[in-house]
């Protein structure tokens, strides 16, 4: 089966590129495929996360387990994209470059037939250029939070003033 999936640059000019991909290729060979897309290097850390329907992030899909001794993450050389990205969870987010923080929407549009003599993956649409800089995020605090009123009473806050 071939995939049809469009890659989104979390930006607010539009930057996509669609894509064919097999889908049972790993999420390593759709992240070098994302990154020559795009026109990275490919040489920098990064991670799938699935999510919901609302783009809420959930499990992170890491490209090398970073820890000291080991952990849980699941990493992208040991899942195939067919066992993360289906019909009814057609969406992943992406994250390029952690210095920078590359994001990016990933989104399921078709299963179609392999062609025979195609190669794949196989950019299919390209639209936008990619920026110098990835595009500055915007934060927003909580409306509700109230500033000035912080750490007045220093007895709620659970701890020994004198610990050391």
């Amino acid at each position: 089966m071939i995939y049809k999936i469009r890659i989104i640059l979390d930006a607010e000019e539009d930057i996509f590129r669609d894509m064919e991909i097999e889908a049972s290729n790993s999420l390593e060979e759709f992240h070098n495929a994302i990154t020559q897309a795009f026109g990275f290097l490919g040489n920098e850390m990064a991670s799938f996360y699935t999510c919901d329907a609302e783009w809420n992030q959930d499990e992170e899909i890491a490209l090398f387990d970073m820890s000291e001794n080991g952990s849980n993450v699941r990493l992208m050389n040991e899942i195939k994209l067919e066992d993360i990205i289906t019909t009814n969870t057609p969406k992943l987010l992406y994250v390029y470059d952690f210095l920078n923080m590359w994001a990016f929407f990933i989104e399921l549009a078709d299963v179609v037939e392999k062609e025979d003599g195609k190669a794949y993956p196989n950019i299919i649409f390209s639209f936008g250029e990619l920026p110098d800089a990835p595009p500055e995020k915007k934060f927003e605090a909580d409306p509700s939070f109230d500033f000035d009123n912080t750490l007045d009473n220093y007895d709620d806050l659970d701890f020994d003033e004198n610990w050391n």
